[in-house]
């Protein structure tokens, strides 16, 4: 199965969208304020940095499961919100990563990077998913 079937699966219920980014900003939370703060030595960002970087997940992830569970007629404008919130999160987290440049190691850049890889995909996805929708009206 292809990634463009996936999203083209997605299209005909783009609430889903808003139950894949919570689950994944829930994790995204505990990885950074339970299991990086465990590890900060290894990771070298400093546990402060860490817990504000874990609170914006868990208001994201209230925000999805409340665009998930609500049957609204602007889930399109609510997914391009979204889309726009999880990518001021990926500037917040490099500022952060660049902040921290002198303690962070490359396990820590490698959590960065990949974190952002997923949240900048998924945030494409939701914007492209918005445009559908909005434009179905």
């Amino acid at each position: 199965m292809s990634i463009s079937f996936k999203i083209e699966n997605i299209r005909f219920n783009p609430r889903k969208l808003f139950l894949i980014d919570g689950l994944g900003a829930i994790f995204s939370a505990f990885m950074l304020g339970v299991v990086l703060v465990k590890l900060e030595t290894a990771f070298g960002i400093p546990s402060s940095s860490l817990y504000i970087l874990a609170i914006f997940p868990v208001f994201f992830a209230i925000f999805d499961f409340y665009g998930y569970q609500k049957k609204h007629s602007s889930l399109g404008q609510f997914l391009k919100i979204i889309a726009l919130l999880n990518l001021l999160y990926c500037c917040l987290s490099i500022g952060f990563a660049f902040y921290h440049k002198e303690t962070i190691t490359t396990l820590g850049w490698m959590y960065i990077f990949v974190e952002i890889l997923i949240i900048i995909t998924l945030a494409v996805i939701e914007l492209k998913v918005a445009k559908r929708v909005m434009s179905a009206k």
